[in-house]
């Protein structure tokens, strides 16, 4: 059972990530903490879990964009950078905040993003 609900994570998030660009924090995390502990211990672990399967499913998402026209390579060499040194320093702060602060933290970004969203321009 485990490995199916893995599976169904995994599509859900593939697809997210493909059509919004979003999928392991806003869908995988979440779905892993609710539905697959155990294995998972916490959301510390969902994170970390995530971030190791986004990278194939970024990278494939990402060249169907880029053979679409999708892509504006000037933005994205400029976020580049400093989103690598912003994932370093976040991945360090999990070791600093506890796991039920960060889950509710993570719950609050949510909330205020899908605010935005649903609210504004």
């Amino acid at each position: 059972m485990h490995y199916l609900l893995a599976a169904g994570i995994g599509l859900v998030s593939g697809l997210a990530s493909g059509l919004f660009g979003v999928g392991g924090g806003i869908v995988m995390v979440p779905a892993m903490t609710l539905l697959l502990s155990p294995p998972i211990r916490d959301i510390k672990q969902a994170v970390g879990t995530s971030l190791l399967v986004i990278i194939p499913t970024a990278l494939v998402g990402a060249g169907k964009h880029w053979t679409q026209g999708n892509v504006e390579w000037r933005t994205a060499l400029a976020l580049f950078p400093m989103a690598l040194v912003g994932g370093y320093l976040g991945a360090w702060l999990t070791t600093r905040i506890p796991a039920d602060d960060l889950k509710r933290l993570f719950g609050g970004f949510l909330m205020l993003v899908s605010l935005k969203l649903l609210l504004g321009r």
